[in-house]
């Protein structure tokens, strides 16, 4: 397939943004957009960085859509000791020191659930790495607010914002207020 290069809008641009956490990512969600597959990102998607354990709501919201749904996690975090902690306390298969918006390592993820990569989501909270990444590869790809540690909640986080008026002045369609499940056509 020829090289092309896409513009910082389309690249920058999600094709859903969740406007809660992955725990809204409902199966029928998933099955709405015909998604079969999930690349899920760890630090602040799933579990906040200051904390190296999975909630139980976590670990229910992957037990219900891994029915359905294959999912490997795939971090830029190096550390072995925590992202294998969570993985095993999902039970799943993960990748890390990704190097996202890399796409090797994520390239490792789809080819190993062997389903089109339109039919995988790239999950993740940020625009620079998780969504850049995710489009590089032709994925869906979903951004989700980030995991909040209950001790700091109400913090903004200033990384997130900036990111997003970053890629608006770059031409990605993206508000600043939380939106609820919306589909944004890629151009």
């Amino acid at each position: 397939m020829p090289w092309s290069p896409l513009s910082w809008s389309t690249l920058l641009q999600p094709d859903l943004i969740l406007g809660t956490s992955v725990l809204g990512l409902t199966p029928e969600l998933l099955e709405h957009y015909g998604l079969k597959g999930l690349v899920l990102d760890v630090d602040e998607t799933l579990v906040p960085v200051t904390m190296a354990e999975a909630s139980i709501e976590l670990q229910e919201w992957v037990a219900s859509v891994k029915q359905t749904t294959d999912l490997w996690l795939v971090s830029n975090n190096i550390s072995q000791n925590r992202i294998r902690r969570i993985a095993e306390s999902l039970s799943l298969p993960y990748i890390l020191g990704a190097g996202k918006p890399s796409r090797r390592k994520l390239r490792q993820a789809v080819q190993a659930m062997n389903l089109p990569s339109d039919q995988i989501a790239m999950v993740g909270d940020r625009l620079f790495t998780d969504v850049i990444a995710g489009n590089r590869l032709g994925m869906f790809t979903i951004l989700v607010e980030p995991m909040i540690n209950p001790a700091k909640e109400g913090q903004r986080y200033l990384l997130r914002d900036i990111e997003v008026w970053l890629s608006q002045i770059l031409g990605a369609t993206l508000p600043l207020e939380k939106q609820n499940a919306t589909n944004l056509d890629k151009s």
